[in-house]
């Protein structure tokens, strides 16, 4: 997300790749985590970046508006709303065993106060359809978009957008309760916090032209407290959405079903350099009272991409000491270990990873990641720390939000007119991974 607060695109920083390849990276990590089927091997991918056509949504519209921050429209998508049993098949042949993936608000609840039992009815389906390829399906409640009306109305810049949106939970819950196997809220709940720590939003010309956009959705739908989730003042929105958390997760714990329920929190390792270097005040300010609600949670979902180094000034730039992501921040793999033993040690719940990708064309680069960050993984493990799943995002080359279809995440390549799917090596690394701790 480059002009919005997508943790993929803004987050700063820079280090090395430990492992000159794989072949040495085998030889010196240490043993990897093998927890028998209590350790979840999988992938990740949202409802919106997904599906295709969720023309209800708030970002629907801000992306076909004029001006506008996104550089494409998500369109089709990869059409999974339809492939959805494609996309099981191909986690099920890379010997994964759970998957994680959202419910769209904007589907469920298209209008205010009106439920779309066919939309229900899908992810009944969808999840059926996980439970038969003995695949745990982690929902998302929530990940960024909201439905157009929710908007129009403030989003949660007003108070009881944090009631509304309990509501959508309980009611969802109503019916896919009994057959979810975990859940999370919102994912990256703290996704504001992020924004906050980086002040190019408020200055360049990419956030003008995203105030912009919000301005013109605002005229467009005559909607003057328009707001949404990415583009929103932080300042109002983070009380409101620490309290939706709360009344949502009390909601979806109220049943049917039984199954934990926790928050996910983008995690970039803050690393402080020299004297007098404000690292703390940017952990501060990135988590807000998120560590706090997440410890009220049954487990965090950590979502790790990189490092930010932080001087006595704030954040410095990428010392070019090793190479960047296609997305224009640092290739760090120990990052990951980094923010897991910071979820140990301040949040202290059940930890799972429940994303971690690299943006890059460059398929060798991403199946090296992998082995990196499942070695990070291991050594937690090793230092007896809870760790319960490595999810890699994303399982397919998917909607970047403002960054459009321009870059790739995905183990699986996605044909942007056929929507033909192809399996790319890296997807056989994660594999081997998941098979060799016999899964």
């Amino acid at each position: 997300m480059g002009s919005n607060p997508n943790r993929r695109q803004v987050v700063a920083g820079a280090a090395s790749l430990l492992a000159a390849g794989r072949a040495a990276d085998a030889r010196t990590r240490p043993a990897a985590p093998r927890s028998g089927r209590d350790f979840l091997w999988g992938t990740a991918i949202s409802a919106h970046q997904s599906e295709g056509n969720n023309t209800a949504s708030d970002s629907w519209l801000l992306e076909t508006i004029t001006p506008t921050a996104f550089k494409d429209p998500s369109g089709d998508a990869c059409d999974s709303y339809a492939r959805y049993e494609e996309d099981l098949d191909i986690a099920v042949s890379l010997g994964l065993n759970c998957y994680r993936f959202g419910i769209e608000w904007a589907r469920i609840e298209p209008a205010q106060g009106m439920f779309s039992e066919a939309a229900l009815d899908h992810y009944v389906r969808v999840l059926k359809a996980c439970h038969a390829r003995r695949l745990l399906p982690i929902v998302t409640y929530n990940h960024f978009t909201v439905p157009l009306w929710f908007a129009m109305r403030g989003g949660f810049e007003v108070v009881d957008g944090a009631d509304l949106f309990a509501r959508f939970c309980a009611r969802a819950t109503q019916k896919l309760g009994p057959l979810i196997g975990m859940a999370t809220t919102f994912n990256e709940a703290n996704i504001l916090g992020l924004r906050r720590v980086l002040p190019r939003f408020a200055s360049d010309a990419e956030a003008a032209n995203a105030r912009a956009m919000i301005a013109a959705a605002a005229r467009r739908t005559n909607s003057p407290a328009f707001s949404s989730m990415l583009f929103g003042d932080p300042d109002k929105i983070d009380a409101v959405m620490l309290d939706a958390h709360a009344k949502a997760q009390a909601a979806i714990k109220a049943g049917p079903g039984d199954f934990p329920v926790g928050v996910s929190l983008t995690m970039q390792e803050v690393q402080g350099v020299g004297p007098d270097n404000r690292a703390a005040e940017v952990e501060r300010t990135m988590y807000g009272g998120w560590l706090d609600a997440a410890r009220r949670s049954d487990f965090v979902g950590v979502q790790t991409y990189s490092r930010m180094r932080v001087g006595a000034k704030g954040l410095l730039p990428a010392d070019g000491s090793v190479p960047l992501t296609d997305m224009g921040y640092e290739n760090y793999p120990p990052a990951v270990g980094a923010t897991i033993r910071y979820a140990a040690k301040h949040i202290g719940r059940p930890i799972y990873l429940t994303e971690t990708g690299i943006g890059t064309t460059d398929d060798a680069a991403r199946a090296r990641f992998i082995d990196a960050t499942v070695a990070e993984v291991a050594r937690c493990i090793a230092e007896g720390i809870d760790v319960k799943g490595y999810l890699y995002w994303s399982l397919l080359d998917n909607f970047e939000w403002t960054s459009g279809y321009a870059k790739q995440f995905g183990l699986v390549a996605v044909d942007r007119k056929t929507f033909k799917r192809t399996v790319k090596p890296s997807a056989r690394v994660l594999a081997a991974h998941a098979r060799a701790r016999e899964l």
